[in-house]
């Protein structure tokens, strides 16, 4: 018998969009002034010296706001469902997730990744994100909150 783990399920992401293709004015400014925003999730559950933990909760048609990721990172998925993300080069991707999913990203040096997400679903969509430090970027410093 194989062992299959939830990160080998293959991510339903299909670009929908490119070229900045429907963007809207107020979309594309908040890409210019959310440039520099490290809150990459809806709550800062815990911080260390090596790592920062994020819960988002997405209600159906609601989303997080364009977004900085500098640091190595990875995502589970607590829920499945389905979202768009416009990111910076100017794609629109559909993803469907699934219950336990998770997928790691690598930032390195000097690179980044700027997008939003909006949930596209019937349901909650939720994710714990784990960001993890002593990579090859200094990690954003975050607003006193």
């Amino acid at each position: 018998m194989g062992h299959h783990s939830h990160s080998d399920i293959p991510l339903s992401s299909t670009v929908v969009a490119e070229g900045f293709a429907r963007w809207s004015p107020e979309l594309r400014k908040e890409f210019d002034n959310n440039a520099d925003n490290g809150w990459i999730g809806q709550s800062l559950v815990q911080e260390t010296g090596s790592l920062r933990i994020w819960e988002t909760h997405l209600r159906p048609g609601e989303r997080i706001p364009v977004h900085r990721h500098v640091l190595d990172y990875f995502w589970i998925a607590l829920t499945g469902g389905r979202a768009r993300q416009h990111s910076s080069d100017g794609t629109t991707h559909e993803i469907s997730y699934a219950r336990g999913q998770s997928r790691h990203f690598c930032c390195p040096e000097g690179r980044y990744h700027l997008h939003d997400l909006k949930n596209i679903g019937d349901d909650v969509l939720s994710f714990l994100t784990i960001e993890t430090k002593g990579g090859p970027n200094e990690p954003i410093q975050l607003p006193e909150a």
